[in-house]
């Protein structure tokens, strides 16, 4: 039986409409795996250029100045790189010998150790001195700060009153016509020493002061700084109390003082005295010091007189004596109280020169510590003077009032002058001639562009900082 011409046309149509649709499947399954193999080819590609460009500026901030770590624990790139070209394409010229040749780097933030007025270099200085020494180290000076403050409260009231009495005295002199008497009288000397150079009168025989200077001009607080941009994060809670003894103990540590010398190449033997007076010499910075430290002690010292009442009688009677033979003896009680005054000047001045060699100093006087008679005033700085300072047990150093002097300081204004110091010792004791703090970078923050192929390229941003 012959089959029908119907049903075979039939089965053919069927059967190419098959062959159509499976090879529409067909392209269409191999149109998505090509795809996906294109998919995968560019994530991968952009995976690639991610991971060079990650391993580039991890081998870049891998390039940090050794000496700037080893001396100060600071981290940082040196992006002068040693030369006297410091500018920021000599990192974008390091990415590129890392590997990241072919791709365009566009600096969105840079962050240098100088911007902020070092705030990038407070941060690690804090970071170091915490994992190092922990809070911990000054929890205990944290109660003597109302101390300092107190202290230097005193030494103003104190400066002021002793200006008023002598001016009191003066206009009394003057309006009654009379002249005190000479002999046995410190008054007179004692205005003079507080005119005359206050080094010569304080400082130890064996004391030798640091001609040493510096031009104002050359440091980097004292010239226009290069400047970071961009935004990153900024560690806060930095200038509490415990955040600011704990910087103040990183100076001490890390730069040289009066009775502490550090270094024999620095420019300045006495960088903490700089750091206070900034001034250009180390004669001038220690004697801003030792002005602040006279004006200290001048307030422990006339407080403690104005308690004692045997002391007190010996300036009454002292006083009652010259202001007799002046013909005067009403003046009397003013110029008890300008002898008391001169008396605790020349206690203080006794008392720098035991800080200044290496002695302690009473924190509060008492009339076993008194170190200074009355009838010693008349010879005090000159060549019968012998006075030389005891050494108080339970008194403070010359490094602990240093200590308070910082604390009573400026924040920025320390950070700034530690900055001016950490550049010039890089240059002077490291050699590195043209070492400068805002040419040192912390963070940076790069916008890259890849070509992934002909037609398509891949944005993608990158990060490194030292935190």
């Amino acid at each position: 039986m012959k089959k029908s011409p119907v049903k075979v046309q039939a089965f053919s149509l069927q059967r190419g409409e098959i062959t159509a649709f499976l090879s529409l499947v067909f392209v269409l399954l191999i149109s998505f795996i090509a795809t996906m193999l294109e998919s995968t080819v560019v994530q991968v590609s952009k995976n690639q250029k991610r991971l060079i460009a990650d391993n580039a500026i991890f081998s870049i901030f891998g390039e940090y100045q050794n000496e700037l770590l080893k001396n100060y624990e600071i981290l940082a790139i040196d992006c002068s790189y040693g030369t006297c070209s410091s500018n920021e394409q000599n990192l974008l010229d390091h990415m590129y010998y890392y590997g990241t040749a072919g791709m365009e780097h566009n600096i969105q933030g840079i962050q240098y150790l100088s911007d902020q007025k070092g705030h990038a270099f407070k941060e690690q200085a804090l970071q170091y001195m915490e994992q190092a020494y922990g809070i911990s180290a000054v929890r205990e000076l944290v109660g003597k700060t109302d101390i300092w403050e107190e202290q230097e409260l005193q030494g103003e009231e104190a400066s002021q009153r002793d200006q008023t009495v002598n001016r009191e005295l003066d206009d009394f002199v003057k309006e009654n016509q009379i002249i005190l008497p000479e002999e046995d009288n410190p008054l007179p000397l004692v205005e003079e020493l507080k005119q005359s150079s206050i080094l010569e009168l304080v400082l130890p025989e064996e004391f030798h002061l640091s001609a040493r200077e510096i031009i104002p001009e050359e440091q980097a607080s004292g010239r226009n700084l290069r400047r970071g941009r961009g935004s990153f994060y900024v560690r806060q809670g930095m200038n509490g109390i415990e955040e600011r003894l704990l910087f103040q103990e990183y100076l001490l540590k890390k730069f040289s003082n009066a009775t502490d010398i550090k270094g024999e190449n620095r420019s300045l033997s006495y960088e903490l005295e700089y750091m206070i007076g900034r001034k250009a010499s180390d004669a001038e910075n220690l004697e801003m010091v030792i002005k602040k430290l006279l004006a200290i002690r001048f307030g422990i010292n006339y407080l403690y007189l104005q308690s004692d009442t045997k002391k007190q009688a010996e300036a009454e009677a002292l006083a009652l004596t010259l202001s007799t033979l002046a013909g005067l003896p009403a003046v009397s009680a003013v110029v008890k109280q300008a002898l008391l005054a001169a008396w605790a000047f020349g206690e203080s001045v006794v008392d720098l020169r035991s800080l200044l060699s290496g002695k302690k100093a009473a924190l509060m006087k008492s009339n076993e510590n008194w170190q200074l008679s009355l009838s010693s005033l008349t010879t005090l700085g000159t060549e019968e003077d012998m006075q030389d300072g005891m050494n108080a047990e339970e008194g403070i150093t010359y490094e602990d009032y240093l200590r308070a002097l910082l604390f009573l300081e400026n924040d920025d204004e320390l950070t700034v002058k530690a900055l001016d110091r950490v550049e010039q010792n890089m240059r002077t004791e490291e050699k590195k001639d043209t070492f400068c703090v805002d040419s040192c970078v912390v963070k940076l923050r790069l916008q890259n562009t890849a070509e992934i192929r002909r037609g398509l390229t891949y944005q993608f941003p990158v990060y490194f900082g030292y935190e």
